[in-house]
Order: C-alpha cells, then sequence, then structure tokens
C-alpha cells in the first residue's frame, strides 16, 4: 500500500496492491491519515509523520489500517519526505501472513502442550500400574541384562531392597549358579525369538521357586527383555486379625468430616469431625438435616456437588465453604462417591478442613499494590495496551504465588498451573525471576 500525503499528513492519493484491490480507497482522499487508523494508534501516525518531516524518513512502524468498508489490516509503514511541495509517501506492507503464521504457531503450541500432557497422563498410568501390580515385573537391557526397572514385588522376590540398589545391576547375580546357565539360554532365546517358555528358578535368600517367563519390547533406549515372575507356589492367604476396628469405629475417629447424605442431600449419617465443624450438637442432631444448611457458596454448593456425582459418580477436591451455626466460615475441599441404590443414589463425602493449608489472607498492602499497579497507567496509554498491561501483572502475581507455595519446585509449579514445564520457564524469563534466582545466589555466596 502506498499513500500520497502533503506535508500536513492529509492523503492526497492512495493505491493498494491486487491482494487489497476488493477494498475502495476513494473515500480517504482529502481525509487526515489519522482518520483511517483506529484511535489506539494515532499517536503513532503522527510520529511517522513528524520524523519524516524533520529527519527525511521514518523508522518502520507497525499499524492497524482500517478501511472504508470497516475491515483493518496490520501494515508495517515506512514515511519519505519527497522534498519541496511534493509532500511524503508513506509505503506499507501488510502483515496478514505474519499474523496468520503467528496464529499457526499458537495452535501448533496449544497442540503440543495437549499431547505432552496426554503422554504424561499415560505415563502416570504406566507408572501406577507398573508400581502396584501384585505380580512381579521386570525389565532388564538386551545384552548386558541390567535391571533397568523393578516394581516393589519384583525387588522382594529377589531379595534386593527398594532403595536404587537393582539399578543398573545384572540379574543375573540374583541366580543361583547352578541355574544361570538355563536363565541366560531362556533370555537368549526371548531376544532372538521375541518370547522364551517359562522356567523354574530359586530367588531370594529363602530360594523359594518362581516361574519366570521372558519377552522382547521396545524401549525409548533400544530393545528391551521384560520378565514376569510368579511364585510356583501360591501363599497362603493372610488371616485377618481379629483385632482390627469396625468400619463404624474407623468413621467415627476419622480427623475429618464424614457424611453419608441420599440424592436429596439429606445426611443419613456423620461422624463426630463433622458435628465439630458445624458446631451443631451431637450426631443424632444431625441426621436428618440438609448437608447444604451448613456447605454452600456461589457455584459450589451441594446441588452442584450431586450434580457431579449423578454424572461421574465421583468427585476429588471440590472446594467450598463451611458456616457454622455460630457463624464461622472455614474453607473446605470435599472428596466424594456416588452408589446407585436403584432409582436412587447414596453418597458418601470426606469434609476436610483447608484452611489453615490456604494460609492467611494476603496482606492488604500486596493487594493494594496490585491494583493500584493495574489502575496507574490508566490515561497514559491505550486500552489494548492497559488490558495487556493487566494480564502481565496478574499472570506474575499467580507465578510468583505459585513458587511460594512449592518452595522454588518449577517443576510443582508447573503442574500446579497446568502449564507445561517450557512453558512456565519462558514465563520466569519474560518477568525476570530468572534475573531474581541469580541475584539471591549471589548474595548468599
Amino acid at each position: 500500500m502506498t499513500l500520497l500525503l502533503d506535508m500536513g499528513g492529509v492523503i492526497r492519493e492512495a493505491s493498494v496492491s491486487s491482494l487489497l484491490s476488493n477494498e475502495s480507497v476513494e473515500g480517504w482522499l482529502g481525509c487526515p491519515w489519522v482518520q483511517t487508523v483506529p484511535d489506539f494508534v494515532e499517536d503513532k501516525v503522527r510520529r511517522i509523520v513528524d520524523d519524516a518531516r524533520g529527519k527525511g524518513i521514518s523508522a518502520f512502524r507497525q499499524l492497524t489500517q482500517r478501511f472504508p468498508s470497516g475491515r483493518e489490516v496490520p501494515i508495517e509503514y515506512t514515511t519519505v519526505l519527497l522534498g519541496g511541495s511534493a509532500g511524503m509517501l508513506a509505503v506499507g506492507k501488510s502483515l496478514l501472513a505474519v499474523a496468520e503464521l503467528q496464529s499457526r504457531f499458537i495452535a501448533a503450541q496449544q497442540t503440543m502442550e495437549r499431547d505432552y500432557w496426554k503422554l504424561r497422563e499415560v505415563e502416570t498410568r504406566y507408572r501406577l500400574l507398573f508400581n502396584h501390580s501384585s505380580e512381579a515385573v521386570l525389565v532388564l537391557k538386551v545384552g548386558t541384562f541390567a535391571i533397568e526397572e523393578a516394581n516393589p514385588a519384583a525387588l522382594q522376590a529377589l531379595g534386593l531392597n527398594a532403595s536404587g540398589a537393582a539399578a543398573r545391576r545384572s540379574v543375573m547375580s540374583a541366580i543361583p549358579e547352578g541355574e544361570q546357565q538355563a536363565f541366560r539360554a531362556m533370555l537368549l532365546r526371548a531376544q532372538d525369538q521375541g518370547k522364551a517358555p517359562g522356567i523354574l528358578v530359586h530367588l531370594g535368600e529363602a530360594r523359594e521357586q518362581w516361574l519366570v517367563r521372558a519377552s522382547s519390547m521396545k524401549g525409548e533406549t533400544g530393545p528391551m527383555l521384560l520378565l514376569q515372575l510368579v511364585p510356583a507356589q501360591p501363599k497362603a492367604a493372610k488371616a485377618i486379625p481379629e483385632s482390627l476396628p469396625s468400619t463404624d469405629a474407623a468413621i467415627g475417629s476419622l480427623p475429618d468430616g464424614f457424611v453419608l447424605i441420599d440424592q436429596d442431600g439429606v445426611i443419613r449419617r456423620a461422624n463426630q469431625a463433622f458435628v465439630d465443624l458445624v458446631e451443631f450438637g451431637s450426631v443424632d442432631s444431625v441426621v436428618g438435616e440438609r448437608l447444604e444448611r451448613w456447605i454452600w457458596r456461589p457455584g459450589a454448593d451441594i446441588p452442584a456437588l450431586l450434580s457431579i456425582l449423578r454424572t461421574h459418580q465421583v468427585a476429588r477436591l471440590f472446594p467450598s465453604a463451611l458456616h457454622s451455626e455460630l457463624g464461622t466460615e472455614t474453607e473446605v475441599e470435599i472428596s466424594a462417591t456416588a452408589t446407585p441404590l436403584g432409582h436412587s443414589l447414596s453418597c458418601a463425602l470426606l469434609i476436610r478442613d483447608v484452611g489453615r493449608r490456604l494460609g492467611r489472607q494476603r496482606d492488604p498492602k500486596e493487594v493494594r499494590s496490585l491494583i493500584e499497579s493495574v489502575a496507574e497507567p490508566v490515561g497514559k496509554m491505550p486500552l489494548r495496551q492497559l488490558v495487556k498491561s493487566a494480564v502481565d501483572g496478574v499472570e506474575r502475581h499467580y507465578v510468583k504465588a505459585a513458587l511460594d507455595l512449592v518452595g522454588g519446585n518449577r517443576t510443582a509449579a508447573a503442574e500446579l498451573l497446568g502449564l507445561s514445564r517450557q512453558s512456565l520457564y519462558v514465563k520466569l524469563g519474560r518477568y525476570g525471576f530468572d534475573n531474581e534466582d541469580q541475584t539471591a545466589q549471589k548474595e548468599e555466596e
């Protein structure tokens, strides 16, 4: 786009490229250039014109050009003084392609973050299944037969502790010498053919018999061997001691409040901890009352919780507020599960006082400082920059609060904020937290 301007910044001629040929610019002729742009970029246009008049040429500046049709296009302009009475020439380059690339980049980054969290979820599930499986499982490195991973059941079978002594240790050291040759042959066969028949091996200090099966698998660092260990003789089930407390006694002694409600939110059972929270008589006196009498908050009340339970049958860390009979308000978290009973529901709720964990209310000076930092630039910059400045201030505040909450652990802070570690590091650099950490280290030295 080219604009021929007089020395007062009034448009005398205008032309556009074929990419914008559907836009008519005849209405601009005779109008000041500043009237063809949004209000928040008028100062930029004035600076471009002043620079061209004073220096002969202006620096490149990005503007939002508004066409007579109402369409707004980002354009990068530079203005050149033509000399004499010829006026000035403003030459602009459309940034639509750049804006589109930026949008694609943001979309790709969001997709990568979603994929990252999906992988994290899959990895977490694998780790939970691996560590809590009652079956002993080992992962060996091909060639050296070094132990890459072993769950607690496998460590117990091999007679190793869980302090990391098994890491990178060859599994052959846990096999009796008389059985090592057959065991190695079985591993080599699994390595070549993908799987091998199981063999009996004596493991552990007691040299109990275990059936060991091997199969090959792919790992991040190369091919691996997966070993499954099954006791040759199942162990007898352990008798449950008669001295264990009953379920009623265990619920009654819970330090957190416990209530059992029906689908209408009416309390059918409660423990003493709940009665202490609501400060209301005895356990029998709360039975038959509606739970929403004490627990409510806009958008986080008992009907909202029951709606979640009807859909998902479980709710975790549901935040709300408990209002006692004596007027005390307490921040609580509720974990609940629902059990269908014919056409109705029975819901068990565990109510935990988290007021101490959340800490005291923030210092009013800190809150006032944050508000003043947002309000101070009003009248000094356009609305769009004000909004961006306010968003940056609030974002910095929450990043700092998350770091303080987890004691500076950046991995934990990223998980708390729902960000990837890479995104958190970018924000730390943007808001100067990296410089603060370096300054603090120098002061400690």
